[in-house]
């Protein structure tokens, strides 16, 4: 065997997954290379491996090297939510910021069918999708006039530039039914966790992907993924938590002005991950560090912070000892803005329930372009349906609430993710409902933990109170 280094791909137009997975697993007791090993091997040996090793004995990891692009197409934004719940995985989907969706383009549960609801369900949908046709050049008028085209621009160049600005707002008015496209990229390990979590929801929506995606994989990994299955304890689990939170007898807060609030931190965040600074460098263990720290003034904490903060590049990454810091955040923001959200899998988020029941966003323009009094005509319609749908089954009632509705929804993490999520959605580009909440967060942070805070890097001055001006009629209304 060749002692030389040697870096190549293990091609999959020619290797299956579970072969390739296969062939990495054997490293640890073969001398042999990877392509040796690779061509030793047959997709009912790999089948045999990994029906012994990774389903008998339970060594899961070897399936992570066996990796899936799924592509997902026509569902709704509902089942979008539950797919993309998955932490490590990577997904890319029909953005409501640079699409128009077409009206026709939404699902229709199947616990309607011949129900008598059915012909509401599908009255409120259409009503939401014609607002938000008749919407679009109203709104697009209004950024004309705020972003004309430029000389010598053509006006097919001028749509592309500016068309997340009124489309942007438009989506507020998106039902959870649209459909969209999901690509997929993740391990069998993870699919097969995913699987599972799909064949465990109340919807029959999401059920039914779950088997499709559970056969589409069984092409690549047949192996891997034929035993995933409905898991009685994830259905348990669901049901219990929703049966004690009913239990629980208070009054609902009415204060709509606590929608971000950072409700639990660490008080030795900046300690903790100046410790682990410290104790990366040096010798000693890390209660000698904190012992340190605790010791000294706080000009001179706050100097080893810059030291170790203070000259990032604009695309460095802070080190990884600042995750020994936790902040967890309740919001309440729209149904849009979460959606972005939820895309930051290096957090643990909570969802509760889309409802709505907890008021909606009114977007500025809106009024600007006209059309306040459809927007609200149209929400409340689907308030009003959804109230009725919730009587026969709340999960298929979610289906009617727009994006403009708000959610809640628990996030915690640590100070190098949040640095991450409010240097990418405090940006110009960002949508404003989001560039809202990164600054909220950022304000928030600085006061908590100001040393820390202090080396937080958004990316433009505005505060999420001028955005909250400049972007909203009303951040909530009550529904």
């Amino acid at each position: 065997m060749s002692s030389e280094r040697q870096v190549y791909l293990l091609d999959p137009q020619k290797l299956s997954p579970e072969t390739i997975a296969v062939t990495f697993a054997k490293t640890s007791r073969s001398p042999q290379s990877f392509q040796e090993i690779a061509s030793e091997l047959s997709q009912e040996k790999s089948a045999e491996f990994h029906e012994r090793w990774v389903v008998g004995y339970g060594h899961a990891s070897v399936a992570e090297h066996a990796v899936l692009h799924i592509a997902v197409e026509n569902i709704s934004r509902l089942a979008v939510e539950n797919l993309e719940s998955n932490r490590l995985a990577s997904y890319t989907e029909k953005s409501t910021r640079y699409q128009k969706w077409d009206p026709s383009a939404y699902y229709f549960p199947a616990e309607l069918n011949e129900h008598a609801h059915a012909g509401q369900y599908r009255e409120t949908i259409a009503a939401l999708f014609e607002t938000y046709q008749k919407a679009l050049p109203l709104l697009r008028a209004v950024v004309e006039k705020i972003d004309p085209r430029h000389e010598n621009e053509s006006e097919a160049a001028w749509e592309r530039r500016v068309r997340s600005q009124y489309v942007d707002v438009a989506r507020y008015l998106l039902p959870a039914a649209s459909l969209a496209n999901v690509g997929v990229t993740i391990n069998a390990r993870n699919l097969e966790h995913a699987i599972c979590k799909l064949l465990s929801d109340p919807l029959d929506e999401v059920r039914a992907l779950g088997l499709e995606m559970r056969k589409a994989a069984l092409e690549q990994v047949p192996t891997l993924v034929k035993y995933a299955e409905h898991s009685e304890y994830m259905e348990l689990s669901r049901i219990t938590s929703q049966k004690l939170a009913l239990a629980v007898d208070t009054t609902p807060r009415q204060n709509q002005e606590n929608w971000c609030v950072l409700s639990k931190f660490d008080s030795e965040s900046e300690i903790n991950t100046l410790a682990a600074m410290l104790y990366h460098g040096g010798q000693y263990d890390y209660a000698q560090y904190i012992e340190y720290l605790h010791s000294i003034t706080d000009d001179q904490r706050r100097d080893i912070a810059n030291q170790v903060l203070a000259k990032r590049g604009k695309f460095d990454l802070p080190p990884r000892e600042m995750e020994y810091s936790q902040y967890t955040f309740d919001v309440t923001v729209d149904q849009g803005a979460y959606f972005e959200i939820k895309r930051h899998r290096m957090m643990t988020q909570t969802p509760q329930a889309l409802t709505a029941a907890l008021g909606y966003a009114v977007p500025s323009m809106f009024k600007e372009a006209g059309f306040e009094a459809p927007y609200h005509q149209a929400m409340q319609l689907a308030r009003d349906t959804y109230h009725d749908l919730y009587a026969f089954n709340p999960s298929v009632a979610s289906y009617v609430v727009p994006n403009g509705f708000n959610r809640r929804f628990l996030l915690a993490s640590n100070w190098r993710a949040l640095d991450h999520f409010i240097a990418l959605r405090s940006a110009p580009n960002a949508h404003f409902a989001v560039r809202r909440v990164a600054q909220c967060m950022a304000e928030q942070i600085r006061t908590a933990t100001p040393l820390l805070g202090a080396h937080l890097r958004p990316q433009s001055g505005e505060t999420w109170q001028e955005i909250e001006t400049s972007f909203f009629t009303e951040t909530s209304r009550k529904a």
